[in-house]
């Protein structure tokens, strides 16, 4: 199996998890916050995608789906245009609200196709190549990959963990 396969698995399985989030949730349970300051499953899937397509569009020298596709003015929640949640204060969480599931599933599968599209194309010495020289060491494309699969499987863990909460608070 080459790296590029396993990254292809890796990011597949975000998706997965990405849906299986948000499936039968409504507009109420997305956004709702199960503490004061703490995060939506809204804000974190869509922290997660901003994360994933600002990353990988920047390694790779594309626009930014949120971007080139108009969903930031889908989503229309009055932050910068190339916010990813960052560092976000709990009154910006709070900005992050959505009317369905089906805006934070569209948004994360265009960007999906937009990373896969770029790692069918990977070659094994691409993996090497610096894409980000502030750090040190400097950060290679693969390193910037992992990091990626990483945090989105963190964000997507917890956003399941959120809608748990959420869950169990009714019974």
């Amino acid at each position: 199996m080459h790296a590029k396969d396993i990254l292809i698995d890796g990011y597949g399985r975000i998706q997965e998890e990405v849906h299986a989030v948000v499936d039968g949730l409504t507009a109420e349970r997305l956004n709702a916050r199960p503490a004061a300051g703490a995060n939506s499953v809204s804000w974190l899937l869509w922290h997660l995608t901003r994360v994933q397509d600002d990353h990988v569009a920047g390694a790779f020298g594309l626009e930014q789906v949120w971007l080139a596709q108009d969903w930031e003015k889908r989503f229309g929640l009055g932050l910068g245009r190339h916010d990813t949640g960052y560092g976000h204060s709990p009154a910006e969480v709070a900005k992050v609200r959505v009317d369905s599931g089906d805006l934070l599933t569209g948004y994360y599968d265009a960007v999906h196709e937009q990373t896969l599209g770029v790692l069918r194309q990977l070659a094994a010495k691409d993996l090497e190549r610096v894409v980000d020289e502030r750090w040190d060491p400097p950060v290679t494309l693969g390193v910037r990959l992992v990091s990626v699969l990483s945090d989105d499987l963190q964000h997507v863990g917890q956003a399941a963990y959120v809608r748990g909460l959420l869950q169990s608070a009714d019974s």
